[in-house]
This record gives C-alpha cells, sequence and structure tokens, in this order.
C-alpha cells in the first residue's frame, strides 16, 4: 500500500490534496482504485467501516453466491480453490480482504465521507469526513454500494403492524423465528434463500406482486455465467436503455424451486393489508403473522453527494455509464444496472471500474 501527502493552500486553508478520492472499501472501491493505479493515478479509497470487505460481513449467515469462483472474482486475483464451487459469504469476506492487501493504493478505514462539495472552480471537488477532516480531491468515485440504504416499501398498514418488521440487511439466521409465522416479502435471489431457510424452523410464506421467476443454474453441464459470458450477454451495455433495473431470475439448482413448490415455503400473491398482527390475502383469507422479512432490495447509498444535487428519479443518480451527468470528474461503480446486468456483481464491477478509471484519466489531463 502506497501513501502519499500533497498538502496545498486552498481558500486561505491548508488541506490535504490527492488525485481520486474513492468514497467506499467493498467490491466497487477495490476495484476502482485498482483500475486508477493503472492508469498511474493515485487513488485514496475511503472506507466508514473498521475493514475492507465491504457489507460483505453484515449479510446473513447461510448466504451463498449464485455465480461460481470462477466468475466472482476482481481484476488481477483470481478467487482461487475449486472454480466450479459457490463460494460461502465468509469466502467472500476474506476474498475482498486478500485484495485490499495487494493493492497499491492509500486505504484508509474509519474514513466516513459526510460531504462532497464542488469546488469554485469546477475542477475538483472538497470532501468533508464527519470526524471534521477535510482534502481536496482533483475527482471523486462513489462506490459505496447499496447495502446502507434498505428499500422499505409502502405496504398498506406496515406502519401499524405489530409484530416484528425487518429487512434482510438486519437478518442474520433462522433460529430467532423458531416456531412462529413469517412472512418474507421479494421474489428475488436472497427473498428466496431466506424463505428456504426459514421453512426449517417456522412455518413460512414467500409473496411478491408477480409469481418467483426460477432460471436453471446450469445449462448442458455448465454453470449459466459460462453461458451469459460467452454470450456477451453479461457485458452488454443495456443499462442506459433500463429506467429502473429488472428483477433478475433465481439461479437454482433444484433445491429451491423444489421447496417452494412443495410449499415450505408456500408463495402467495402479496397482501392486501395489515392491522395490527393481522395479513389479510388477495383471496380474503385473514390470518395473524409473527414476523415479515423485506427482501425488497435496497437503493444508492449516496447521502454525501447531497450537495451536487446529482440525484435524479427513483432516488438514482443521473449518469452515463457511471460517468456524473454535473461534473466530468464525478463518477460511479457498483450501480446496478450501471452499464451492464452484472454492473453491481463481483463478475461485473471491475469492467466497469476500467472503463471510469480511463475517462477519469482524461478527464484530469484536460
Amino acid at each position: 500500500m502506497s501513501v502519499n501527502i500533497d498538502i496545498r493552500r486552498i481558500g486561505g486553508i491548508f488541506m490535504e490534496r490527492i488525485d481520486v478520492a474513492v468514497i467506499g472499501g467493498g467490491q466497487a472501491g477495490l476495484a476502482t482504485a485498482h483500475a486508477l493505479t493503472q492508469q498511474g493515478l493515485r487513488p485514496v479509497v475511503l472506507e466508514a467501516s473498521d475493514r475492507t470487505a465491504g457489507s460483505w460481513p453484515r449479510y446473513y449467515d447461510s448466504l451463498t453466491l449464485f455465480s461460481p469462483a470462477r466468475y466472482s472474482s476482481l481484476p488481477g486475483l483470481p478467487f482461487g480453490g475449486d472454480p466450479e464451487r459457490y463460494p460461502h459469504r465468509d469466502e467472500v469476506v476474506a476474498y475482498l480482504t486478500r485484495y485490499a492487501g495487494r493493492l497499491d493504493a492509500e486505504i484508509r478505514t474509519g474514513a466516513h465521507a459526510a460531504t462532497v462539495d464542488a469546488d469554485t472552480k469546477g475542477k475538483g471537488f472538497t470532501v468533508s469526513l464527519t470526524g471534521g477532516e477535510r482534502f481536496s480531491a482533483r475527482a471523486v468515485v462513489a462506490a459505496s454500494g447499496t447495502f446502507g440504504h434498505p428499500h422499505l416499501p409502502a405496504l398498506p398498514g406496515m406502519d401499524c403492524f405489530e409484530g416484528t418488521v425487518l429487512h434482510a440487511a438486519d437478518y442474520r439466521s433462522p433460529e430467532q423465528f423458531t416456531g412462529r409465522r413469517v412472512v418474507v416479502v421479494g421474489a428475488g435471489n436472497s427473498a428466496v434463500q431466506i424463505a428456504v431457510e426459514l421453512a426449517d424452523v417456522a412455518t413460512v410464506s414467500l409473496t411478491s406482486r408477480q409469481p418467483v421467476r426460477f432460471a436453471p443454474q446450469r445449462i448442458l453441464g455448465r454453470d449459466m455465467h459460462f453461458w451469459l459470458v460467452h454470450s456477451g450477454v453479461d457485458a452488454a451495455p443495456v443499462g442506459r436503455f433500463l429506467r429502473t433495473p429488472p428483477t433478475q431470475p433465481v439461479f437454482d439448482l433444484g433445491r429451491y424451486r423444489t421447496a417452494v413448490r412443495s410449499g415450505e415455503p408456500n408463495w402467495r400473491p402479496l397482501f392486501d393489508r395489515m392491522d395490527g398482527r393481522k395479513v389479510t390475502w388477495s383471496d380474503g383469507a385473514t390470518e395473524e403473522v409473527d414476523a415479515i422479512v423485506l427482501a425488497t432490495g435496497y437503493r444508492p447509498n449516496l447521502p454525501y453527494l447531497e450537495r451536487l444535487s446529482v440525484m435524479g428519479d427513483h432516488g438514482r443518480p443521473q449518469h452515463r455509464e457511471g460517468m456524473s451527468l454535473a461534473h466530468d470528474r464525478l463518477a460511479f461503480v457498483g450501480l446496478e444496472g450501471q452499464r451492464s446486468l452484472s454492473s453491481n456483481s463481483l463478475r461485473g464491477v471491475g469492467r466497469d471500474a476500467r472503463r471510469i478509471a480511463g475517462r477519469l484519466a482524461r478527464a484530469l489531463r484536460r
């Protein structure tokens, strides 16, 4: 890890000046730092937590990737081990920690970005941390992901539900729900994975506006990611055509489809309303529920950019394939659907990081 300190007097105040501030030390931030160093730039990664693994350490205990290790690595460091296995959460944490240790870039943990302001000449930014530290950056990459901003849909009666309500971001393991009646809201990979493991200890319904769509994990003996990558679909630049990212199907070796078909958990159309502990389903049936788990996704976690007025509809930043439309030295990495369907995944974030690094390098030369 290299450390470079450049102190400049800016507006009568002495401030550290850096090339590129990368906000977020998870998979997006680490891939971006790697790509920036390849361009000859000196990034400083700002990670709010005390470790460089992003949100992975806080995901639920049983989380397992739906992509094999072969397609789950960042540029410059293969995942290691059996390339066909599906890594567990803790393996990803260990991998990202190892990746960070090999980077030739400065990483500052416990550095929580509070605000980013454009300088008066429009040639850079002032980044302020929650602890009061400030410094000047020639460019900024927002790579803080989405985990810190869970999406809580406005479901009818949710505000007065008397049972337990938690988002998947706060779910860890099924033990606390043993013997209870639980409803899991969502239709994606996490919703199904959580609902199926809860069904071992509780009575569980999986509910969503549309039925869960399953896709085979393996086709003709190969993981479906092989076909996505080699067909070009995985990297296709479709992000510009997506107003909101589509719901991905649940990739399945057969376990999850079988569990849902057998009713453990059962799938039901989204309920009409809640009242107290009672849930009224679309067919008019009413029952008492102990807990609701919202596996309803996340939104970009970018409160530090509020002063730059870069956000558009649906709480998403305005950008073109990751480059801000408002500031040519501000970029994003790791957004869902940023450029391709895999932009916020381990296998895809590196591609976007390379493009962003090249564009920032050109912008800084102007």
